[in-house]
């Protein structure tokens, strides 16, 4: 018996202006969608199909973070991230390991500890990290990672399986893609950028402005997408730095 593709289901946003992504929250139950008209729209899915009225977040440079209590309600924090505009977000991995990096055995139960973190990249050239105080109930930021040049257009944390190590990448509009590591909580984050032109030359710079970087579920593959309509995925080498595998168009 042969599976039959279901039908496309049209969703009325009631968005006032072009749609630039759509994304379901890993359980399918949410859909969350973002538009020029600045706002972000947050669905219920029932059946395949967003159900009642949605949840509505406005943008003026600021973060929202929208929880759904077990009683069906919503709480909604808002808070200053980027004065010139927040562009993109990206949750952290729920837990973080506590082992060493060197340390290359899996991690027990009770070195994983739990975390809610996020970063956030904008218009002001910046990347910044928040983090959830449980005592005071409330998101602040823990860190600031400068050196991108221009707008920072997409940010992506990376999946890390438990894993030591937390990997972060950031494309911008001054066509470079930067990888941030932090080998274990206590460590500095560092940046390395992806070299597109090696090992001819050590230039960072892609041929146009990055747009999008994406992670595989492992974490160990980054995809690329640049304004010249090619994607690249990256995968780091060991002792060799970050190469790229392959690149087509998209």
């Amino acid at each position: 018996m042969s599976a039959q593709a279901s039908k496309p289901v049209p969703v009325e946003t009631q968005h006032e202006d072009m749609i630039h992504d759509a994304q379901l929250d890993y359980y399918g139950k949410r859909l969350a969608t973002c538009s020029s008209d600045k706002t972000i729209r947050v669905f219920n899915v029932v059946k395949g199909e967003a159900k009642g009225e949605p949840v509505i977040l406005k943008g003026d440079g600021k973060v929202s973070v929208l929880s759904f209590q077990n009683d069906g309600s919503t709480d909604v924090s808002i808070f200053p991230a980027h004065g010139t505009g927040a562009n993109a977000v990206s949750w952290a991995p729920s837990v973080v390991s506590t082992t060493p990096a060197s340390n290359r055995a899996a991690p027990s139960s009770s070195s994983l500890s739990p975390q809610k973190r996020f970063v956030t990249a904008g218009s002001d050239n910046l990347i910044r990290i928040w983090g959830y105080d449980e005592e005071a109930k409330k998101w602040s930021e823990e860190e600031t990672i400068r050196g991108h040049d221009d707008w920072v257009r997409d940010v992506a944390w990376a999946p890390n399986i438990g894993l030591p190590g937390m990997y972060i990448a950031s494309a911008s509009q001054d066509r470079t893609v930067l990888i941030h590591t932090r080998p274990s909580p206590s460590s500095p984050w560092s940046s390395t950028p992806l070299l597109p032109n090696a090992p001819s030359s050590q230039d960072p710079h892609f041929p146009d402005a990055v747009w999008r970087v994406s992670w595989s579920l492992a974490g160990n593959i980054l995809a690329v997408s640049c304004g010249d309509g090619k994607v690249s995925l990256w995968k780091e080498g060991v002792g060799r730095g970050w190469e790229c595998v392959s690149d087509f168009a998209s």
